[in-house]
């Protein structure tokens, strides 16, 4: 009971040494006004008279690095008079020499601000500035290389121009500094242009003895020109947790033994409280990777479109049995390992006697970056006479490691077509067996009696007939002409209702393509290449349905078919020149480099001269 008597006693003590505390203040100092580059100095902001308030984790003042290390509190009582403070600890790092004035800093308690005074640090250079850590006992300056690091790995030393070459990017990090990205890794360089790096697996390894955590990164790169090409670094921003460098000596004692190489061996940075360790922000770079890009030969075939790897083709086709003017949908699907960025639908060899509508394409991949998979592209075809076979359909690639152009054909596909102009039809009419009976025997010419008796009984020179009209031949051979007349307007109504059917189909196709090219040109989040080959489509749609009776196929629409289309001259004719010029050379470089989007302004500027195309 007294026990307990005594407790409440100095509880209500100390209850009543609160309420009755002076009113909270604030101060701060340096550990010392005077430094060199690199050597940290202590900052402490002391809150007296409150037991918390809300202080800032970074000061910002340049040339200097401050940051939050830790939060102490201590309770005094002298004479039953009980004083709490709150202290917060700051580390100091000068980047540079000269005079530094840390401005008033604002902590907050409860409702109340209070300011802290300006403090000032003299900051001289130093040449050897490890000499004069050690001469004051600090530890040496941490070398992050030994805790975060970057490798960029190009398995092939030798590319061709617009090969896609898988790449892949290592980010190391030792697991105790508990890593942030700040700037995701990205690959450096001109001359190229690479995929967006995809994080691909995350595990721990062993190097030299030291475990790090290994982030991978895939992506791959194509070459825009030949010639020696310097890829990489790869460059990263991460924030990491490192040893807290101190300003003084402490006592050691024989066991207390570190490495020297590892700063996280002292046993005070397993402090659970993080008492020990700062974050600082450290950026990250690779070596270099040189690339010898060699030139594409020059005897490409016709149906190259600028694929480059290995790839297989599979064609099938429905329906097989159709009439003519009706669409066969065939299907080829080119798969394999290249740019399929590159690869467009195989072209048909001989084009007599078929309309070709344009293709169109979805891409399946098999791996994180996009050159493993398989591309079906749907082509619908439309006799315009009777076939017996679908024509042939041809794709071409360049094998980097033959070193030669191979063309893949489709196999023969067996059709029926039928319909076509009417056959010609012989109308035959039955005719009756004519009764004329055989002329009778004429009597010996006799002297003609003065009578009339004669005209009653002698028969006339030409015997008449009592037949049908329609049972004579030559009524028939009158009514067959304009018979055949008739079919053959006939036929040539149906063959011209099927070229009006055709051609209004494929004006309608060619308008709803348009718009859909019209819609993503509208889109803001398209890739410059993705951007000016639907730009440079949309200017052959819109050419093909201005060209008319001449039925312009859009394929082979070019900058100098289009601007004569549309009867452009001057500025015209050279900014629609520029804009397929800048989609040949997106197209040939194979993908954009990095992740980037197409400006307001150049999207602002191809619409504008898309939509004056009259």
């Amino acid at each position: 009971m007294g026990r307990a008597f005594l407790i409440g006693t100095v509880a209500g003590i100390l209850a009543t040494s609160f309420a009755f505390a002076d009113s909270p203040s604030v101060t701060a100092v340096l550990s010392k006004s005077e430094a060199v580059v690199g050597e940290d100095v202590q900052l402490e902001i002391r809150l007296t008279g409150a037991r918390g308030a809300d202080a800032p984790e970074q000061i910002p003042v340049d040339g200097l690095e401050i940051h939050r290390t830790g939060t102490s509190q201590r309770v005094e009582i002298n004479n039953f008079n009980l004083t709490a403070s709150v202290s917060y600890d700051y580390t100091v790092l000068p980047l540079r020499a000269g005079m530094f004035t840390i401005p008033p800093q604002t902590i907050r308690v409860g409702s109340n601000s209070l300011r802290t005074p300006p403090l000032t640090l003299h900051v001289a250079a130093s040449s050897n500035q490890q000499a004069t850590q050690n001469r004051r006992g600090a530890r040496p300056t941490t070398d992050t290389s030994k805790l975060v690091f970057a490798e960029l790995i190009v398995p092939k030393k030798i590319a061709f121009v617009g090969e896609m070459v898988p790449v892949q990017v290592r980010l190391g990090y030792d697991p105790r500094t508990h890593p942030q990205l700040t700037e995701p890794p990205e690959i450096t360089g001109q001359g190229f242009t690479a995929q967006k790096l995809q994080q691909s697996s995350e595990n721990l390894e062993t190097i030299n003895g030291r475990t790090y955590n290994i982030v991978t990164f895939k992506s791959a790169i194509a070459a825009v020109h030949s010639g020696k090409l310097e890829i990489g670094p790869v460059k990263a921003k991460a924030q990491v947790v490192v040893p807290r460098r101190l300003s003084s000596p402490r006592s050691r004692s024989p066991f207390d033994l570190f490495d020297q190489d590892d700063p996280f061996s002292d046993p005070f940075f397993s402090n659970p409280f993080g008492q020990f360790g700062e974050r600082r922000e450290v950026e990250i770079s690779s070596e270099p990777v040189t690339l010898d890009v060699k030139a594409l030969p020059q005897n490409a075939p016709p149906s190259f479109s600028g694929a480059i790897g290995n790839f297989t083709m599979t064609t099938e086709a429905k329906p097989k049995s159709v009439q003519v003017g009706d669409p066969i949908t065939v299907t080829s699907t080119i798969s394999g390992r290249g740019n399929f960025d590159r690869v467009n639908a195989p072209v048909v060899e001989d084009e007599h006697g078929w309309h070709k509508y344009p293709p169109s394409s979805k891409f399946k991949q098999d791996d994180e970056v996009g050159i493993s998979g398989a591309k079906s592209f749907e082509t619908v075809l439309s006799p315009n006479e009777k076939k017996q076979s679908l024509p042939m359909l041809a794709f071409s690639y360049f094998d980097p490691v033959k070193e030669q152009y191979v063309t893949l054909r489709s196999e023969p596909i067996a059709i029926t077509v039928q319909g076509g102009a009417a056959p010609t039809q012989n109308v035959a009419a039955s005719r009756p067996a004519s009764p004329t009976p055989a002329p009778a025997t004429r009597p010996a010419a006799t002297a003609k009696p003065a009578d009339i008796l004669y005209q009653l009984t002698e028969q006339p020179a030409a015997t008449e007939s009592f037949a049908p009209l329609y049972t004579r031949p030559v009524f028939w051979t009158a009514q067959l002409i304009p018979f055949l007349a008739l079919i053959g307007l006939a036929g040539w109504k149906i063959r011209q209702a099927k070229a009006d059917n055709r051609e209004a189909r494929r004006i309608t196709a060619l308008q709803h393509e348009l718009a859909e090219r019209m819609r993503k040109l509208h889109r803001a989040d398209a890739s410059p290449r993705e951007y000016y080959a639907e730009a440079s489509r949309a200017v052959r749609v819109k050419a093909a349905l201005a060209s008319g009776s001449r039925q312009i196929d859009p394929n082979v629409v070019d900058a100098e078919t289009a601007a004569d289309t549309f009867g452009l001259n001057g500025d015209s004719r050279e900014r629609l020149r520029r804009l397929f010029e800048q989609s040949d050379e997106l197209q040939y470089s194979g993908a954009h480099n990095g992740s980037g989007k197409i400006s307001s302004e150049d999207r602002r500027d191809v619409l504008e001269l898309i939509e004056n195309l009259k």
